[in-house]
């Protein structure tokens, strides 16, 4: 199995890579962050998830390892192949997607190309608990689900613009201060306030 190729990026077009290792140009799926980050004509790293399938061998890069042991963590989940896992990816970064897991935000991950709102719950559902430690490393913050006032702060975050991860954040910072009781305006209040030092 290849597991890392390095060499010199051929071409990128809208959701693969050609790198020419010594002469011999591989063909790599990536998301759509990865391929933007890529430079025709430089050299490359990429860590490599291998798939073989009966009528093809199909190649997976990521720029870093926790980008691949995520993808290695959805494609576990029945219905996420490859593709539908790199379009995930391409919408919530590792650390994006363990908080929208870890806080049961479908509605993040259901903004990928190819994720409806059921397989988004299935994805939520089965890695809860499994993708918080790969991405996060424990060392972000992780909203406990169940509380309304958490969730609805998140999506008012979510609509003002912050990203998941920043809104996690904020809220998480100020959930504390205002116990489990807070109502979603103070609660929201507060991570604005907190955002903005």
């Amino acid at each position: 199995m290849i597991a890392k190729l390095k060499g010199l990026l051929d071409s990128v077009a809208a959701e693969a890579a050609v790198i020419d290792v010594n002469g011999v140009g591989y063909l790599v799926s990536a998301s759509a962050k990865t391929l933007g980050g890529l430079t025709p004509g430089t050299s490359v790293t990429l860590h490599i998830e291998t798939q073989v399938r009966e009528d093809a061998i199909q190649l997976f890069g990521f720029l870093s390892l926790a980008e691949r042991d995520s993808v290695r963590l959805l494609t576990g989940v029945q219905g996420v192949g490859g593709r539908v896992a790199l379009a995930i990816l391409g919408v919530l970064g590792p650390s994006e997607l363990a908080h929208a897991i870890a806080s049961a935000d479908t509605a993040s991950i259901a903004r990928a190309n190819g994720v409806g709102p059921k397989l988004a719950s299935r994805i939520a559902n089965e890695l809860k608990g499994k993708f918080g430690a790969v991405a996060l490393g424990g060392a972000a913050p992780i909203i406990v689900a169940g509380n309304s006032a958490v969730a609805d702060a998140l999506t008012a975050l979510a609509a003002l613009g912050f990203r998941p991860l920043e809104a996690s954040r904020a809220v998480a910072d100020a959930q504390p201060e205002l116990g489990d009781a807070a109502d979603v305006s103070a609660l929201l209040r507060l991570a604005l306030r907190k955002t903005a030092k």
